[in-house]
């Protein structure tokens, strides 16, 4: 046996403990420096080669290439098996940093509000409706006792959806779901309709093209008009406290007859006059009314067996009132400092 067998045999066991020894990557770098880089020990015994007799070469030869193979292979075992601990290691939460903030999501205050009106008309009786956003021109204005060539349509702002027939628009307002309940139902009706409306205005302080209103319609035989001011009285006080007070001022709404303004005396100011109330010491908060007989018409109900009243709120107008918020864009806006406050 060739005398440089036994040199290739020791530094194979040298450098195969050596290897398992190895724990960092600046340990796994020395390792293969001294035995695998070109001037490592493998890399002299190769050069040795030269000077051995012919005869030994192929043996020695074959010898040495198993060497560096077997230690390229210590070397990458060991390497993956150093990497593996630093993955480990990083993954390791340090228990002595102190814990990071979580942010819990909050209710925004338009649903906080629209939860609150819920509430309070369930309470007493109320079911909630809903209907489409996209309405069509019989249900938004035509069931509710707008001719076509009625003025009260130019107040309404209206958004058109282009088709062929140019009979659909964007709901001015969650009336159109009174009908569509009236149509699918027989007295008695108790329901509240909330949900969203847009109309073309020009958005300001006090203007937006999309908002939420709630509507609500009771029908019934000998609905009378006291039975809708001690309702609006009702929801008033429990949403604005029960020292609040309620006025009903004469109004005029295409579907309802006699119709009324809601106003409640001044949250802010106790009646006495603000800036707020622009010192009138009231606040309005809804129009309400007895449905047009003409609108029972259309869902086939008798206006001489049944009666009944309708009222509508903006759900934006009432936080604003409830909340003290002075610019309506502050809901739409998104911006976490003003959601934060609620």
């Amino acid at each position: 046996m060739p005398p440089m067998i036994d040199e290739i045999l020791k530094l194979k066991e040298e450098a195969t403990v050596a290897a398992g020894r190895l724990n960092s990557a600046d340990e796994a770098e020395t390792f293969r420096l001294k035995y695998l880089s070109r001037k490592g020990l493998v890399a002299q015994l190769f050069e040795r080669l030269k000077d051995v007799p012919k005869e030994e070469k192929p043996q020695l030869g074959k010898s040495l290439n198993e060497l560096r193979k077997s230690l390229e292979t210590e070397f990458e075992s060991a390497k993956s098996r150093i990497e593996g601990q630093s993955k480990v290691r990083e993954e390791v939460p340090d228990l002595s940093l102190p814990g990071r903030k979580r942010y819990v999501g909050k209710m925004h205050p338009l649903t906080q509000t629209a939860a609150e009106i819920k509430r309070i008309f369930t309470g007493i009786g109320f079911g909630i409706a809903d209907g489409p956003e996209i309405e069509d021109d019989y249900h938004n204005f035509e069931a509710l006792n707008f001719p076509p060539d009625h003025p009260a349509r130019d107040m309404q702002d209206t958004f058109f959806v282009s088709d062929d027939s140019g009979k659909f628009v964007l709901r001015t307002h969650t009336s159109g779901v009174q009908i569509r309940v009236m149509e699918n139902n027989k007295p008695p009706i108790r329901v509240i309709m909330p949900g969203r409306c847009y109309r073309n205005e020009a958005i300001s302080a006090r203007a937006y093209c999309m908002f939420h209103q709630v509507e609500g319609l009771y029908v019934d035989k000998n609905v009378s008009l006291a039975e809708l001011k001690g309702t609006i009285s009702y929801f008033a006080k429990e949403l604005f406290g029960s020292e609040v007070k309620t006025r009903f001022r004469p109004s005029f709404f295409p579907f309802t007859e006699p119709s009324a303004e809601v106003d409640i005396g001044c949250i802010f100011c106790g009646g006495k006059g603000c800036r707020l109330c622009k010192y009138a010491g009231w606040l309005e908060i809804m129009g309400c009314g007895m449905v047009d007989p003409n609108v029972f018409k259309f869902v086939r109900y008798d206006p001489a067996e049944v009666s009944g009243f309708a009222f509508g709120m903006g759900i934006e107008r009432i936080a604003m009132l409830k909340y003290s918020i002075d610019d309506i864009r502050l809901f739409f806006e998104n911006d976490i400092r003003f959601l934060n406050q609620f």
